[in-house]
């Protein structure tokens, strides 16, 4: 499939190839093992990128990228706790071995914890702020010397609609969201002048093993009209907003959110 378009620096016409809307790019991201994460690599990959996908869950891991290769597509496993900064310098020291320099990262790995203020003790604050927040500043910090030898390149950090809103629940988390949501503009401004873009996704209720998870404890279908789609997010549709986050045809994007919610922070 081609899009046609104009290119307005020259008048003259040009096309893209939408099977290869990042080909040559080098991909790392977070969370890979399942969900939201594992369709990004899929999608990243099938669109022409050599993606290293990262998790805690080895045998997950391994097990999606053995069946990703078995595919053609260009995907290696990484074992990676975000929490750890000295992880992250040694996995972008691996990716650049294994593929070069890398040119799109997305921060992707999060917790979800359902505690009020008064109910969330310490650990589970250290534990949740450690990985959705600290781990994405790790993240950028360990991955941006890379992008500034790649010439420049896309961060894609998820936030979620939490992050905007607030809830009944979820201290933790929502403080971790709306962190890195801040996060995400702070780093835009800095390294625009590098060409590092920083952009933050900002998904709703996306049918992953969480929400497959909370539906043994209650009824979630009534939630569903609170959206104007009238159904949950799958997570391809996230990972369609970071193809093209991470791509150039988000060129002159930096420093804002994407929402994929459905709707559902509209009429709230």
């Amino acid at each position: 499939m081609h899009r046609v378009g104009r290119d307005f620096s020259d008048d003259n016409e040009w096309t893209m190839d939408m099977a290869d809307r990042v080909k040559g790019k080098v991909a790392l991201v977070t969370g890979a093992a399942s969900g939201m994460g594992a369709a990004d690599i899929r999608l990243l990959a099938e669109e022409g990128a050599s993606v290293v996908g990262c998790d805690v869950d080895k045998a997950r891991l391994d097990a999606l990228v053995d069946e990703l290769r078995g595919e053609g597509l260009a995907v290696t496993a990484a074992t990676l706790d975000v929490s750890d900064p000295d992880a992250w310098t040694d996995v972008v020291r691996f990716t650049e071995e294994t593929y070069g320099p890398i040119s799109i990262l997305v921060n992707n790995a999060g917790v979800y914890v359902t505690p009020g203020v008064e109910d969330t003790d310490q650990s589970t604050w250290d534990r949740t702020i450690g990985i959705n927040q600290s781990g994405v500043f790790y993240g950028m910090r360990a991955t941006i010397p890379s992008m500034r030898r790649a010439g420049g390149g896309s961060i894609v950090n998820i936030a979620s609609i939490h992050g905007i809103v607030g809830t009944e629940l979820a201290t933790a988390y929502h403080a971790s969201k709306g962190a890195v949501r801040s996060l995400t503009k702070q780093a835009a401004c800095q390294y625009g002048v590098e060409n590092i873009r920083v952009n933050a996704i900002d998904p709703g209720i996306i049918e992953t093993a969480i929400v497959a998870n909370a539906r043994q404890f209650v009824d979630l279908e009534p939630m569903k009209s609170l959206i104007p789609l009238k159904r949950f997010g799958d997570a391809r549709e996230i990972a369609n907003g970071v193809l093209f986050l991470g791509s150039d045809e988000s060129s002159f994007i930096t420093g804002t959110d994407l929402v994929i919610d459905g709707g559902m922070i509209a009429i709230q």
